[in-house]
């Protein structure tokens, strides 16, 4: 499960850097506006401010949606959930237990 984690990890600085560098064409084309004449510095701020927020909303969308595919795709895979391997392996601990206890009754 930790490769997942890595790979999902990996997916999210992808669409960080996505982000920011939509972000950053962004202001190059406000600030070549206020340049040319064809917006003042204010609203060139205010359109600014209010696109970057709004790609921050979306990617915490993109970010949830991409984390509930990922995790049904590995429940239709058949890979099991940590909780599932937890409560297997707490299971083994105490068959194990078990069969010591046994081992030991019998050689006694």
């Amino acid at each position: 499960m930790d490769s997942n984690n890595n790979w999902m990890k990996q997916l999210f600085t992808i669409g960080l850097g996505t982000t920011s560098l939509v972000a950053d064409k962004l202001r190059e084309a406000s600030d070549q506006l206020v340049k040319d004449g064809k917006l003042d510095p204010e609203q060139a701020k205010a359109v600014m401010d209010d696109m970057v927020q709004q790609l921050k909303s979306e990617q915490g969308n993109l970010e949830g949606t991409m984390q509930r595919q990922l995790r049904n795709m590995l429940q239709d895979l058949g890979v099991p959930r940590q909780s599932e391997m937890d409560e297997l392996r707490g299971r083994i601990d105490r068959l194990e237990r078990q069969m010591r206890d046994l081992e030991n009754k019998l050689w006694r």
